[in-house]
Order: structure tokens, then C-alpha cells, then sequence
């Protein structure tokens, strides 16, 4: 389970749109002390938001990063079936012998 968000979402939206929409560039540094929130926590949210946008591939984007854990979490659960499977099919082959088998 993921820890809880230290910054609501509608804080790190408005933070991201701030940034985007001024003009010079203000410090990441300078924004984030005026917001009130940590500057390297600004910079991901800035760095995410340009990956979601295809600005940068240094990073994956936010729909790519759920589907992959979304696959991990799927290919966990077939290895844990697997192995039921394994066990069932051993468990059985057992059993059954080699003098029970049908032919």
C-alpha cells in the first residue's frame, strides 16, 4: 500500500499550472517557499507533469506507471496460481501412482 499524500491534489495541480503558465520561468526553489511546499517535491510534480504530457521519456508517464503496477499485480497472482497448480498437479500424480494411472 502507498503512503499517504503529504500535499493535496488540488495543491499540486495549481502549483504545476503556476508554474506552466508564468512567464519567465520562476526558481522551482522560489515557487515552492512561496506555496509553502518542499522544492524537490515541486520539481517531480513539474518533471510527472511533463512526462504526462510527452514533453520527457526519462520517465514514465502516470497512466504508464499504474498500468505497469496494475501488470505486476497480475503477473503475482498468476505465479501464486502456478504454484497451486504445481502443487495440485504433484499432489495428484502421487496419488494416483504409477500403477493407477488410466492409459
Amino acid at each position: 500500500m502507498a503512503a499517504p499524500k503529504k500535499y493535496p491534489d488540488e495543491l499540486r495541480a495549481r502549483a504545476v499550472r503556476l508554474y506552466r503558465e508564468s512567464e519567465p520561468k520562476p526558481t522551482i526553489r522560489k515557487l515552492a517557499e512561496q506555496l509553502g511546499v518542499h522544492h524537490e517535491a515541486l520539481r517531480n510534480w513539474i518533471r510527472q507533469d511533463q512526462a504526462d504530457r510527452g514533453e520527457r521519456d526519462d520517465r514514465p508517464s502516470t497512466d504508464m506507471a499504474q498500468e505497469n503496477r496494475r501488470l505486476r499485480e497480475e503477473v503475482a497472482e498468476l505465479r501464486r496460481v502456478n504454484e497451486i497448480l504445481r502443487a495440485a498437479s504433484s499432489y495428484f500424480a502421487s496419488e494416483l501412482g504409477p500403477t493407477r494411472r488410466r492409459s
